[in-house]
Order: C-alpha cells, then structure tokens, then sequence
C-alpha cells in the first residue's frame, strides 16, 4: 500500500552533529563509577566490547576491573549463639565482582539530534534499529513533533484520534472513574512520589496504561497507574520492567492486579484482545467502523503477524482480497 502523503516537512538548516556523535545513534555504552572506593570518576564503555576477556582501566586512578576480578571492601565474621556462647560460624571477604559490576551497569546512547549522552529508557522503543531504540531521545521528538504539530491538517488529528479509539476498541477501555484512581495512590505519582494532590489539570495527573496499549492492554479504574506528566513522558509505551525496578513491580501488582509475573517478564500482547480478534464478528465490525483508516488496520495486522505470527485478517468473511494483498505487500 502507498504511504500516505507527509501532511508537512520540517527543512533542517545547520543541525549540529558532533563528531563524537556521528554514526553512534544505535551504539549502546555502559556507564558506570570506577569501582575503586577512593575514586569518583565515571567510565563509559561500549556495550559490544564488553566481550568474555574485558579489561577496563579507570583513567583517572589506573584501577583496573576485568573478567574474572573481584574489589573486596571489608572481612567479616558471622557470629552465632552456641550453647550460650558465642561463636564465629564463617569467615570471609564481602567482594564485588567485576562482571557483575559492569554488566548491571546502566545502558546509555546518544541521541542524534541533541547530540548528548541519555539512559536507554529515554528513547522511544524501535525493533528495526541495532539499539532497539529510536534515534532521537524523547525531549528532542516532543520538541520536533510540536513543530510538525502546528501545520496538521484536520484530517491527520481526525486520523490520530480514530487510532486511538480503535486500540481502545480492541483493548476494552471501560470508564474510568479518576477519583478512585486518586485515592487508590493517595494522590501521589506513583514512580517519583511526587504530590498531585494540589493539582487541578488532568494535564499534570496522568493515568497511565500501566501495560501499553501497544500491546492491546485496556485501561480502566483497577488497573490505572497514576503518574505525573514527567514520569508518564519518560514512560511512555514501556514495559513496566523498562521503567520500574523489581520492588515497584511488586508494589504495582498489588495495585493494579495484574500477575507479579506478568507485569515483570517480556512484553506480551493481551490475549483476550487477540480472543476478540479471533471472532469474525468483531474483525468484520472492526473493518467497517475504521475503514476510512484502513492503513492503520492494515499497521496493526502485519505488526501482530511479525510479532507473534496472528492474522486476524483470516478471520474476517468480508475483507477483499486487494486488501489482503496490498498488506502482504508492506510487510
């Protein structure tokens, strides 16, 4: 299928690229404080040569931290009652390996529009990129869309928001009642704890897909997770395991009721939506309310036929088979 026509084109004159920058979009480096206890600098190392025989030296303090070595920072003596006495049960050396050190590290990348150095959670997920992350860092496409923003026809805002209402179709969105919502997190952002309580604008309280929508999750009042407008920015359409370390999954369970397990493995697409994409019934309705936005249908059905090998076009008993074509053609 031909791609639509770009509604607007934004010229760059004069962009800064770095040269440190230039053909680094998609590597991906470690960044981590020298492990020596007296040295504060920071390292960066690029993630591909991290290989089994790595050796790092600070070039600050020429401490070195390699495969198979280990920093010690202090002896104990484990001491346990015994018959009324008190006796020492194991002895040792409380030591950090390397390997360890350096491979929890963070990941970060350049962005190649403001040319600095960012956590890989800044960065807008993109399976085709090396990186699995977009070029540019979140700030820098709200900055370049906002441009872009001001000369969208009507159409493209229509466009966008009939996007939106089929994922929620297909999702199940129900009503949300934000005062429980509120309530249930006491007012504050769940990620950064931040008081909202003050706050008048929907704007500044965000109601988060707590599993995105992306992956055809709904939204409803049990399983919102508020966040403020800057947590829900950088959050955006992750896993919660790309946002939230593994203590605020367990808290998040609690509060959404979705499955520890679920909300801490890969993402997985919501299966009652892919039940409901089964149904011909509902793949026919789908077809012919969204069909003035057919490429957005045709988006959805090669990304899930990539993704995880389901067609719910098969499914349909009025598709043409132009359309099936055209859509095999785009894959």
């Amino acid at each position: 299928m031909a791609r639509r026509k770009a509604y607007s084109k934004v010229k760059k004159h004069g962009q800064i690229r770095a040269d440190h920058v230039k053909g680094m979009g998609d590597v991906v480096f470690k960044v981590f404080q020298c492990l020596n206890p007296y040295c504060e600098n920071f390292i960066t190392v690029r993630e591909d040569q991290l290989n089994g025989d790595f050796k790092i030296v600070c070039e600050k303090c020429s401490y070195s931290m390699y495969a198979g070595g280990e920093t010690t920072f202090f002896q104990y003596d484990m001491e346990v009652d015994h018959d009324g006495a008190r006796i020492i049960a194991e002895s040792g050396n409380f030591t950090v390996l390397h390997e360890e050190y350096v491979y929890e590290a963070e990941k970060f990348k350049y962005c190649i529009v403001c040319n600095t150095m960012k956590p890989l959670s800044y960065f807008d997920n993109h399976r085709s990129r090396d990186s699995g992350r977009q070029g540019e860092c979140r700030l820098c496409k709200k900055i370049y869309n906002s441009i872009k923003n001001g000369t969208r026809t009507s159409d493209q805002h229509r466009e966008s928001t009939q996007k939106r209402r089929m994922y929620m179709d297909l999702s199940g969105d129900e009503k949300i009642i934000s005062k429980e919502i509120y309530e249930r997190y006491n007012y504050r952002c769940f990620k950064c704890k931040k008081d909202l309580s003050s706050v008048e604008s929907s704007i500044e309280r965000h109601l988060d897909h707590t599993l995105p929508v992306y992956y055809l999750w709904p939204l409803n009042t049990k399983n919102a997770t508020l966040l403020c407008r800057k947590c829900n920015g950088e959050k955006s359409g992750n896993w919660p395991t790309e946002f939230y370390n593994t203590s605020e999954i367990q808290y998040l369970t609690v509060l959404t009721g979705y499955p520890f397990e679920l909300l801490n493995g890969e993402p997985t697409y919501n299966p009652e939506a892919l039940e409901r994409l089964s149904d011909p019934e509902v793949v026919d309705e789908l077809l012919v309310k969204y069909s003035r936005y057919i490429g957005e249908i045709i988006k959805l059905r090669n990304r899930l036929l990539r993704d995880i090998n389901f067609d719910f076009f098969k499914y349909s008993n009025t598709i043409s088979s132009i359309w099936i074509d055209q859509a095999d053609k785009s894959l």
